[in-house]
């Protein structure tokens, strides 16, 4: 037993990784389910009448030193994954799956649960709402289910969990093992900082030149600036084969077997509980609450979105020709000619900009920003984190300590692509408490040499300050109970709090007090500041159409009856769309980790717009205020939505916060779509 994996002895109560060795998880992992296990059994067999604190309380405290051990292992596998810690996953997960089985659908806790949910009127209002909470998961678990039902769906949580696993590893594998060079006479086009990019992406896996890799900063901006069409589109082909059989796993990490298996499993699962359909189970519990609302906001953005989309299409179109080319404006041009409009409108190169846009400098924006919203203040400190470049923060109140931060930014091929907010630990008020220990991981391009800049794209900056909002949902949570703190709250909720976040990037105050030149200090001029801020919707048509198609799609595979082939359905949804061939979706289905690696946004990439609704209408009440930092806005932002995680029902939260609902236009408005 390796204590380290669940007392953990670092500086601020972070793990100590450094002692952490792959071989510790397997019998450590063991013995705390078994731990769990024992503890689970004797809240059911509890031979005392069933009340708030032995059943409900106690089984959210349980699991403990399980979650310790499962947050260090889940992190280490996406932030730095190899053949072991696969493995392990691998092994872990009809284990994990099939445990979740047992204990959820244990009719003893069920009845103990219900038993005190008929005394909810008795209970404290956090309390009312974990026992709810605690009760609807049981019976969406399947709890209810007796005989063959009840053993069908315990195989079926045990075979998602394979499925899905594999999913991730499959496009894990193709995103490392992808590597296309690119000779010195082919690299017109492209700007000196991200031809130092792709040499120190060459350099870090022992390579002579320059390569473009799959690491979303590198291909990205390769497709935006390389002349050479024929690279662009072997680029892009690449990109969009991840999973598909086509990559460079070849068929090994070909995902649409398992996708057909996965969306027929969770059809099943959803009418063994009795709905119509698992877009019906899944959004139940969501502010949306049903497909068809979930439609009718999607809709209602996509016709300005694709009118928008052909109006830049036809302006790409005639350059296109201007160039000789005389077919079709393929997905490999859009960003090319997307860029080259940008710069022709708007004056504006975002290669002049980057060296007012590094990491150092973003960060400090992001930390201002939240100092002078909720007081918030960062201090570094070293810690033996998992990488060396891994980067470690105080978080502080009034000399109060309110979390530890943790911020891993740059690619590497053992990281799995995007950009995600974890938590080590989270907040609770039971016993002494415990502060949060939040992560953002993105993958931003290193820098050339140790110690160097290392410089963001614009849509880098939003990522980060993006990643920060999710943080700030954790680090001012203030609930008593585990399992309604920090992000735990609705899926289409969950991104109010980072998308609102970005509006502060957009700021000239902010800007200007923050994006300076890396070697002069010089701020950013005020120009080109505005250039910038004008140029960053020039492109609103594709950036919303790409993410309808996928929203779009992805809960078209959850209604009705699952899909065999989901290429083909796939297909069929973007045809009865008439989505412009030129524009593909953001996440092509055999990639699509979003719902296919879990079941965090299964039926709900929509959240993003749904919450994008809300953000529009949140910053637009700092923006009444003639102050964007007004001090009593942001108290009450915090105290009645990012202190509370899930302690009361989103529209609640929403309505505590603007005392009414929002609608669509602000969004639109705020895409630059009317």
């Amino acid at each position: 037993m390796n204590p380290e994996l669940t007392q953990w002895t670092g500086p601020e109560g972070l793990p100590r990784f450094d002692l952490i060795n792959d071989a510790d998880f397997a019998p450590d992992f063991e013995a705390e389910l078994a731990a769990a296990e024992a503890a689970i059994e004797a809240i059911a067999a509890n031979p005392e009448a069933p009340s708030f604190e032995n059943t409900v309380a106690a089984l959210e405290t349980v699991e403990d030193r399980l979650n310790r051990l499962l947050s260090i292992f889940y992190n280490l596998s996406g932030v730095d994954s190899n053949p072991a810690r696969q493995e392990l996953q691998r092994k872990f997960a009809p284990v994990l799956a099939d445990y979740g089985s047992r204990v959820n659908m244990d009719p003893r806790l069920y009845a103990r649960v219900a038993a005190v949910w008929e005394q909810a009127d008795s209970l404290a209002p956090e309390d009312r709402r974990i026992t709810e909470l605690t009760l609807r998961n049981l019976k969406r678990a399947g709890a209810g289910l007796t005989g063959e039902a009840r053993d069908r769906m315990a195989q079926i949580s045990a075979r998602r969990a394979v499925l899905t696993t594999q999913f991730s590893q499959n496009v894990l594998t193709d995103e490392r093992d992808y590597v296309l060079p690119i000779a010195d006479d082919r690299l017109a086009g492209l700007p000196d900082w991200l031809v130092r990019s792709m040499r120190a992406a060459a350099k870090e896996r022992g390579l002579d030149g320059q390569i473009v890799t799959l690491n979303r900063s590198l291909i990205v901006p390769f497709l935006e600036y390389s002349e050479d069409r024929a690279l662009r589109e072997v680029a892009f082909k690449a990109w969009t084969a991840r999973g598909s059989g086509q990559g460079a796993g070849g068929e090994a990490t070909d995902n649409l077997p398992l996708i057909a298996e996965i969306l027929a499993l969770r059809n099943e699962r959803a009418r063994l509980l009795g709905y119509p359909d698992y877009a019906a189970y899944r959004l139940e519990p969501e502010m949306a609450g049903t497909a068809e609302r979930v439609e009718d906001l999607l809709m209602q953005v996509w016709e300005p979105a694709t009118r928008r989309a052909a109006e830049d299409q036809e302006k790409l179109t005639a350059m296109l020709r201007d160039d000789g080319v005389n077919g079709a404006l393929e997905p490999w041009d859009w960003r090319f000619y997307a860029e080259k409009l940008r710069a022709r409108e708007h004056d504006f190169d975002a290669a002049v900009v980057k060296p007012y846009l590094t990491l150092d400098a973003m960060l400090g924006a992001v930390f201002d920003v939240a100092h002078r919203l909720f007081g918030l203040e960062f201090q570094p400190f070293t810690a033996p984190l998992w990488a060396p470049d891994v980067r470690a923060w105080r978080v502080t109140r009034g000399g109060k300590l309110m979390a530890i931060f943790v911020g891993d930014y740059f690619a590497r091929p053992t990281k799995r692509s995007g950009a995600w907010c974890s938590t080590l630990q989270g907040q609770h008020k039971i016993g002494e408490g415990q502060r949060p220990i939040v992560v953002n991981v993105c993958n931003f391009t290193p820098p050339e040499e140790p110690g160097a800049p290392a410089f963001l794209s614009w849509d880098d900056a939003r990522t980060l300050f993006h990643e920060f909002g999710h943080a700030t949902h954790h680090i001012l949570s203030d609930v008593t109970w585990p399992s309604i703190s920090g992000t735990s709250v609705a899926l289409d909720f969950v991104e109010l709090p980072s998308q609102l976040y970005e509006h502060w990037l957009e700021q000239p105050q902010v800007l200007d007090a923050h994006a300076r030149h890396y070697e002069t200090g010089e701020p950013l001029p005020a120009d080109l500041r505005d250039r910038l801020l004008a140029a960053g919707k020039a492109d609103a048509g594709f950036g919303t159409t790409e993410y309808l198609e996928s929203a779009l799609v992805d809960l078209a595979f959850h209604r009705g009856a699952p899909a065999t082939d989901a290429m083909a359905k796939q297909a069929a949804v973007l045809d009865a769309l008439n989505a412009p061939p030129a524009i593909p979706m953001r996440h092509a289905t055999p990639h699509f980790a979003h719902v296919f690696s879990g079941e965090g946004y299964a039926s709900g990439y929509y959240s993003y717009m749904w919450s994008e609704v809300m953000d529009a209408d949140a910053f637009a009440a700092f923006e009444e205020t003639g102050d964007i930092f007004d001090p009593e806005t942001a108290r009450r932002l915090e105290q009645t939505i990012l202190s509370k995680g899930g302690s009361s029902p989103a529209d609640e939260l929403w309505i505590a916060f603007r005392e009414r609902m929002p609608g669509v236009d602000a969004l639109l408005r705020g895409r630059g779509l009317i």
